[in-house]
Parts: structure tokens; C-alpha cells; sequence
């Protein structure tokens, strides 16, 4: 794995978090590497807008602010929920099994927030393949980016997870029974609840 995708995975993980120092030298002995590979992951980081320069203080991974949040969940909405919608035209029983596995290894992952974000990910992400939709997959990953600043996972709690698997049963069902305006609506309430918890968090830092 590259240094880039290294740094990438590391902040998706939360083994780097928004405002955290990267320094070259730190880097490049955390992953065995020299420093010139890693100069130039965070001169791709920084186009990408993952990380940023600060006076006096030198390059740390972006923080986004409530604003960018909202804003950007506002879009995560609006394309997951149409997602959904056309998953549930389109699925195969197939995906549609392998939806229902991703949500059981889910409720099977409570004591560990980082695996449970990993599958939640994975569920999402197959609801985007189920779409059929070339050009919905494309706009939702140049999100990716800014998605990955969202910091910690809200998946936390046994008691969040919980939630998060009852709304997903709720999803799989619409999608199985090719109810469109059902699988959209449920999936619209779902992200409408993550952005809550997100908030929820971002306030308890502050």
C-alpha cells in the first residue's frame, strides 16, 4: 500500500483524527518509510484538501466546521437516498442477501466501533453498486474526500449500533420488496439521524 493510501486509511480509521499534527519525520518512521514518499503524500493530501498548513504550526489533518458537516450531509442525503430508491428497482437477490449479512456482521460488531464502521461502509457502498447508476456512483465518491474528515465514527455505542442495524432492516425491506419511495424515505430518515449524532459529537468536543 502506498504512503498516500496508508495516510487515507489511517484518518478513516480515526488513527489519525481532524487537527491532528503530521510531521514528516513522525510519519515516515510510523510507516518504515523515507521522507520523500511521505512529503509527497501530503502534497496529494493537501490538493485533495484532507490536510492543511498552519502558521507557527505546520500541516495537520483538516478540521471541517459544523457548517461544511451540514452542508455536506445535506448532499450525502440527497444521494443516498436516491440510491436507494433505484437499488430497489434494480437489486439482485443476491446483493440483496449480502445486505442482509452486512447488517448481521454489524450487530455482531458492537465492541468494536472501528470494525462496525468498516461494514457500515461496505453496506453503504453495495447500495450504491445495486444502483445500476454509473454517474450517481461518480458523484458520490468525489465526496469521498471530505467524507473521510468527518473524524471518529458515531457507531460507539451498542446502543447506536442497534439503531443503525434496525434502520438498515428497515432499508433492506423497502429495497427487497422494490418499494422505491419507501427504501428512499427510510434511508433519508437513516443519514438525517447520523447527522444528528454527528453534531451531537462535534458539540461534546467543543
Amino acid at each position: 500500500m502506498k504512503v498516500y493510501e496508508k495516510l487515507i486509511s489511517s484518518i478513516l480509521s480515526g488513527d489519525l483524527l481532524p487537527g491532528d499534527r503530521l510531521r514528516e519525520i513522525d510519519l515516515a518512521k510510523r510507516l518504515n518509510v523515507s521522507r520523500t514518499p511521505v512529503r509527497e503524500a501530503m502534497r496529494r493530501l493537501e490538493a485533495d484538501g484532507l490536510i492543511t498548513h498552519k502558521p507557527r504550526i505546520g500541516a495537520e489533518v483538516r478540521t471541517l466546521t459544523q457548517e461544511e458537516i451540514v452542508e455536506l450531509y445535506e448532499m450525502r442525503i440527497v444521494l443516498e437516498a436516491t440510491a436507494a430508491k433505484m437499488a430497489a428497482k434494480h437489486a439482485s437477490n443476491s446483493e440483496i442477501s449480502i445486505l442482509e449479512h452486512l447488517n448481521t456482521d454489524l450487530l455482531d460488531a458492537t465492541s468494536d466501533p472501528k470494525i462496525a464502521s468498516k461494514i457500515n461502509r461496505k453496506f453503504h457502498s453495495c447500495i450504491l453498486s445495486a444502483t445500476r447508476n454509473r454517474f450517481l456512483f461518480s458523484s458520490y465518491n468525489s465526496l469521498s474526500n471530505a467524507l473521510v474528515l468527518l473524524g471518529k465514527t458515531t457507531l460507539s455505542s451498542k446502543e447506536r449500533v442497534q439503531e443503525v442495524h434496525k434502520q438498515h432492516d428497515k432499508i433492506i425491506s423497502a429495497i427487497k420488496f422494490a418499494d422505491g419511495d419507501l427504501a428512499e424515505a427510510e434511508m433519508r430518515a437513516h443519514m438525517e439521524t447520523s447527522l444528528t449524532h454527528r453534531l451531537n459529537i462535534l458539540q461534546i468536543h467543543e
